[in-house]
């Protein structure tokens, strides 16, 4: 296919892949608009050791993924509903709730997703407050020299998740520029398979055509 062939093509049909692609953006972001707003607060708690030592710190390092483990639990989940007065399940609020740690920076972080990004902040800031009871309770029982303190970083902060509608919107005018792309494909391939004219069925057989019989 030569660039002529192109330039034809988009001429010819290049409406229907722009008629797609701006339909696609529009419905995608209209959609958008219509979904419920969903916020994600995060939470970062520091896991601090109480001097700077390699064996506590690398001690310290390997209780990270326990206190998660601590943490992801529906008997966890209920003390923070009971202690914000919250209209949920245990597994609800697990379903809402993500747990991650870091290792590099002795980092707990809680993210919460909710309709509701200050609500979705206080769920956080419980969380990371219960991780701190935890660690203060089991210092009561280690020396001075060998315990772990949590604290919290900051306030938590939230942003709107999803959805995006200028994201969608975008995605939705490339998947119809795809989409529009394939359908004038299909067009000029049915196209081009009949045969209206001499041109036509030299093109076809690759052929010369001696003599052809008039219409009339």
């Amino acid at each position: 296919m030569t660039f002529t062939d192109i330039f034809r093509i988009v001429v010819r049909r290049g409406w229907i892949v722009l008629l797609l692609a701006v339909l696609a953006a529009g419905g995608a972001y209209v959609l958008s608009q219509r979904q419920q707003a969903v916020y994600r607060a995060t939470q970062t708690v520091l896991i601090q050791p109480s001097r700077i030592d390699l064996g506590l710190t690398e001690g310290t390092n390997r209780t990270m993924e326990s206190l998660v483990q601590y943490m992801d639990s529906s008997l966890r989940a209920a003390v923070v509903i009971e202690r914000l007065n919250l209209d949920m399940t245990p597994q609800q609020l697990k379903g809402i709730t993500t747990i991650s740690s870091n290792r590099n920076n002795l980092t707990i972080r809680i993210d919460v997703d909710l309709y509701s990004g200050e609500l979705a902040s206080d769920i956080a800031r419980e969380w990371g407050n219960l991780l701190i009871d935890y660690r203060n309770q089991q210092n009561q029982i280690a020396r001075v020299e060998d315990r772990v303190n949590a604290v919290l970083q900051d306030n938590p902060t939230y942003s709107l998740l999803r959805p995006r509608p200028a994201i969608n919107g975008v995605a939705g005018g490339v998947l119809g520029l795809l989409l529009g792309s394939v359908i004038v494909l299909i067009l000029e391939l049915i196209e081009n398979s009949v045969v209206r004219s001499r041109e036509d069925v030299e093109r076809t057989l690759e052929m010369v055509v001696l003599a052809s019989i008039p219409e009339n």
